[in-house]
């Protein structure tokens, strides 16, 4: 009895872990998909969901070596990645300093409230995409600007893994043209990626056991970006883009209310 009651067991476990790997697969073509089709949203995507199965600092883990490839090959491919560099380096630096000052965030006494705040930060992020807020940075505002909104940014990718606010609405106010634009995302992303990296790295988060499982969550996000790439011929990337933020803005909610629950 009590062998069959540990066979039980183990093939439960082996179930679970099944599931979990599909789970997370499905995550990430998702997340390419998206990312395929509008440009952004692969950590976003992936940070959100996985926080339902996996704390945020696990999460953002698995997701540093395909943010990382992904958000490289977006900033490498733009025509201008001198000029972009150039006009955003304090920015970057900020950017550098937040995360960095931010250390523990993920995994100190104040890492249960990470999945709250992940899903503030997706929610906030729906509604302004939602409600197409826009506005202007002069450019001779650009030297403060930049570096406060790094840091800021910084501080937010510390605790939550996600980098988009306020460096995404930022980079849409200073006037970049379209393909500057998204070279200026992907240099960015980039950063905090990389950035973020060092954080997990002194948390021990970062290990060779997680190679096999990124570069499998690698493999899935580059099919999701070839599926959003073919169905961005097909569909109109508004019409995915109100969807997604509707998407993010109901999984943002969920978070928070999880957390506090």
């Amino acid at each position: 009895m009590l062998h069959i009651a540990s066979f039980s067991g183990l093939r439960h476990k082996a179930l679970m872990m099944e599931t979990s790997a599909l789970f997370i697969a499905a995550v990430f073509v998702l997340a390419g998909l998206t990312k395929g089709v509008i440009g952004l949203g692969l950590p976003t995507i992936s940070m959100g969901l996985l926080a339902l199965v996996m704390p945020p600092v696990q999460a953002a883990a698995l997701l540093a070596l395909p943010s990382f490839v992904t958000n490289f090959w977006q900033m490498a491919a733009g025509p201008s990645f001198k000029a972009v560099v150039w006009r955003l380096w304090p920015m970057m630096v900020g950017v550098c300093l937040g995360t960095w000052a931010g250390m523990g965030l993920m995994t100190g006494a104040s890492a249960r409230y990470g999945t709250a705040l992940l899903g503030i930060a997706l929610a906030f992020y729906a509604v302004t995409g939602l409600a197409a807020f826009r506005f202007s940075i002069a450019p001779s505002r650009e030297a403060w600007a930049g570096p406060l909104i790094g840091a800021l940014t910084g501080v937010i990718t510390a605790a939550t893994g996600v980098f988009v606010i306020p460096a995404v609405p930022y980079l849409q106010a200073i006037g970049l043209e379209k393909e500057d634009l998204i070279q200026a995302l992907g240099l960015s992303f980039t950063v905090s990626t990389a950035a973020l990296a060092v954080n997990l790295a002194a948390d021990n988060a970062l290990n060779f056991g997680l190679a096999t499982p990124a570069l499998g969550a690698l493999a899935m996000a580059a099919i999701g970006m070839w599926l959003g790439q073919v169905l961005r011929m097909r569909m109109s990337p508004a019409t995915f883009r109100r969807w997604f933020f509707i998407g993010l803005l109901l999984l943002g909610i969920y978070l928070a209310l999880r957390a506090f629950a």
